[in-house]
């Protein structure tokens, strides 16, 4: 059933009698249009064709019309950016100008063809001696771009793009920010690999995942919450260095950091650790905030973020203890529980003492990290594949990467002894048989891997989306995600939320 009002109901109505009185000569949706030059070929060119009066074919969007009589100027957008075209009805003839001036609508798309000039208000404008309609629009956009909210925004994307340069500049940076970081990672000899999307257990990472079913296999598949588990099966076949940009899928709530598929790139490396993993972190994010930034800052908001100095370190235990005044290693399970609830956590039973530690750093440190920090050594039930700390029992050799109060990166010395690794699967089963069901799967298979023999090796996760917020300021992961998630159209939302629900 339409939505539409009335009154956009009747606008259509129009434009669908403007494409009929077009009559069966002009072919509104023809297959192609031999453009010479985008908006951004004819800005750089522009002192050598406006000398030499050479004819432009260009193509785009009618965004506006303004008439004055025997001509009028109109703004025609590509991708690149925006064009005057000027349409005379001397040039064009009275039928033609007709069809200009009567017949075309914002939103339309054109080709038009002719010389280049500038107005006498310095505007760069195409003097359009032939025109041709290349698509009816025969839905109206929005009056305004300002008018149009988030969720809109979001929602109906193509209506973003379409109405605003400064979307498609910044969908533009995002791919030149992942070719970059593929450059990167390709210079420092990790190869680029691809794993299953569909996978038989899922693992690699703490989250609920999304179930499928194969039927002519006849077998429940999950998509993968991270790629980590099949990297590493390519450090035990022999592969030094590799690396993988992929979606990846948790099953999860929605914020303005968290959108249920979203994009990782995870990168692992024989005979390195997290020391090791904390310097290649270091010098991609440097080579992107100088790409990026300006001079190796980066403006977010309010805060200058500064990536051309060496990051900060903190241990998580230390960091929590100077927020907390206590220190928690000295408090028994009980003891930590009753302050976890006074600082505001929800404490739910059969919560371990480490996710207890977990929340209360979520909220009482990570707001405070503004300045890119590595957070360091993190309690182990945390990190099931993660090594045991090499001077302190009951901790990790784990780092996470946080700027602006959000986590960009996390890595590990990956743990590759097959006993150890097989007793924290047990445990993580005993946490899923419980009722866990962000706990992980015991991965037979993957065992068996380690059994053959995996070497050292330093294993290196990124959040893609998050360093596109960073590197393009924006403080919604809707806003570089082409096509985020959002609840059906006319669904109510929660009490207090913002138009994304509640992350966990």
């Amino acid at each position: 059933m339409s939505t539409d009002s009335d009154a956009l109901r009747q606008l259509m109505a129009e434009r669908e009698d403007k494409l009929a009185r077009l009559g069966p000569d002009v072919d509104a949706y023809p297959r192609r249009y031999a453009r010479t030059h985008t908006s951004a070929a004819i800005r750089a060119s522009q002192e050598s064709l406006v000398a030499s009066q050479s004819s432009v074919r260009y193509a785009g969007r009618l965004m506006a019309k303004r008439g004055m009589g025997k001509t009028l100027f109109a703004p025609v957008d590509d991708e690149w950016g925006r064009l005057q075209v000027y349409f005379k009805r001397d040039d064009l003839g009275v039928d033609a100008f007709a069809v200009v001036e009567r017949l075309l609508d914002i939103g339309d798309f054109v080709g038009v063809a002719g010389p280049l000039f500038v107005t006498r208000t310095g505007e760069l404008t195409i003097h359009v001696q032939e025109f041709e309609l290349l698509a009816k629009a025969l839905r109206p956009l929005p009056e305004k771009y300002h008018d149009m909210s988030l969720e809109l925004r979001s929602r109906r994307r193509y209506l973003d793009l379409a109405m605003n340069v400064d979307s498609r500049t910044r969908f533009r940076r995002r791919s030149e920010i992942v070719r970059a970081m593929r450059r990167f990672l390709d210079d420092e000899g990790y190869l680029e690999v691809e794993t299953p999307a569909l996978q038989p257990l899922y693992g690699g990472a703490t989250a609920r995942p999304f179930v499928t079913h194969h039927h002519a296999l006849d077998m429940q598949l999950y998509l993968r919450i991270a790629d980590e588990l099949y990297l590493k099966r390519c450090i035990v076949g022999g592969f030094d260095r590799v690396y993988e940009i992929a979606k990846d899928f948790r099953n999860e709530g929605m914020d303005r950091t968290h959108n249920p598929e979203f994009t990782m790139l995870e990168c692992y490396a024989a005979y390195l650790d997290y020391f090791d993993m904390m310097d290649l972190t270091e010098r991609l994010l440097r080579s992107l905030a100088q790409a990026f930034g300006e001079a190796g800052k980066v403006q977010y908001g309010e805060q200058l973020l500064d990536f051309t100095v060496p990051f900060a370190r903190v241990r998580f235990l230390d960091a929590l203890d100077a927020r907390l005044g206590v220190s928690t290693r000295q408090l028994d399970d009980a003891s930590l529980a009753q302050l976890a609830r006074q600082k505001g956590v929800d404490v739910e039973a059969g919560m371990g003492r480490d996710r207890i530690l977990d929340e209360l750093f979520g909220l009482l440190v990570e707001p405070g990290l503004v300045q890119p920090t590595f957070v360091m050594d993190h309690p182990q039930e945390l990190s099931p594949l993660a090594k045991g700390h090499r001077s302190e029992p009951g901790l990790v050799e784990r780092f996470e990467l946080f700027a602006c109060g959000f986590e960009l990166a996390n890595s590990f010395s990956e743990l590759n002894d097959p006993r150890e690794q097989r007793r924290r699967f047990q445990a993580q089963k005993a946490l899923l048989d419980a009722g866990d069901a962000e706990a992980q799967q015991l991965d037979e298979d993957f065992l068996q891997a380690l059994e053959v023999g995996m070497p050292p090796t330093g294993g290196l996760g990124i959040g893609v989306d998050r360093i596109v917020m960073l590197l393009t300021d924006s403080h919604s992961i809707r806003d570089v995600l082409l096509f985020p998630h959002l609840r059906p159209e006319g669904r109510r939302e929660r009490a207090g939320d913002d138009g994304t629900e509640v992350n966990g």
